[in-house]
């Protein structure tokens, strides 16, 4: 049995993806910041699911929860992992406190590099194939009023996508990004009513996108399937950024 490690798979998009990989019978270890009922549940219906409390964007966190997790997970090496946890804030960049850039290219970006990191280090002692997967946004690559921070930390994604492909493709470990456009999620419920029309009559598919959306994708990129498929920022946003 494989082993992938999800970051922020308590709710939206990770809850998903953790969900997903569970029903295709991988071993999956998770991450957030607080456990909750969706938690809890998976954790009652699987044997083959462990959740760690942890701070993303902390290195020495996130390297003991790698090595947790790889512990936990006993004879199912390590297959992949899913760098998805994020934060969205929203703001004018010249009035947009330092913190706040800090706090999202911390998480954002900082915490998908100590991962990466990690379970490279893993593959590498391994001697063994691996798939990492960045959770990105079409926002990475193109310019939104009052999103340079967040379009910077996902901007940095792909890049550190493309690089990390080239590094490591030699042994067999491939590095892709997924760019979901909006999605009906938590993340996007603090879009005004106006703001959610005028991306609906915008997206060709005249709708937000969904969590089982994005889910078959990232099935596919960990299979051996996707075993020459690297360094790429795979889109899925129903068009509009077409």
């Amino acid at each position: 049995m494989k082993h992938v490690i999800v970051t922020g798979g308590s709710k939206g998009l990770g809850l998903a993806i953790v969900k997903y990989l569970l029903s295709e019978n991988y071993t999956v270890s998770t991450c957030s910041r607080e456990r909750n009922s969706a938690i809890d549940e998976l954790l009652s219906q699987y044997s083959t699911f462990q959740w760690f409390q942890v701070e993303i964007g902390n290195a020495e966190q996130t390297a003991e929860f790698v090595r947790k997790a790889c512990t936990w997970a006993n004879e199912a090496k390590l297959w992949g992992v899913i760098n998805n946890a994020g934060i969205a804030k929203e703001g004018i960049l010249a009035t947009f406190p330092n913190i706040e850039t800090d706090s999202l290219l911390q998480i954002n970006l900082h915490g998908a590099i100590y991962l990466a990191r990690e379970a490279l280090r893993i593959f590498l002692s391994q001697n063994s194939a691996g798939r990492i997967i960045n959770i990105s946004s079409i926002i990475g690559s193109r310019g939104y009023t009052g999103l340079a921070a967040y379009s910077a930390s996902k901007a940095g994604l792909d890049g550190l996508t493309r690089a990390l492909a080239r590094e490591n493709g030699r042994r067999n470990i491939t590095v892709n990004s997924i760019a979901p456009g909006y999605l009906d999620t938590e993340m996007s419920s603090t879009l005004s009513d106006k703001k959610r029309e005028q991306i609906i009559r915008r997206t060709p598919m005249h709708r937000l996108g969904h969590v089982d959306d994005i889910t078959p994708l990232v099935g596919f990129l960990l299979s051996d399937g996707a075993s020459f498929i690297t360094g790429q920022t795979i889109t899925i946003d129903g068009g509009i950024t077409n």
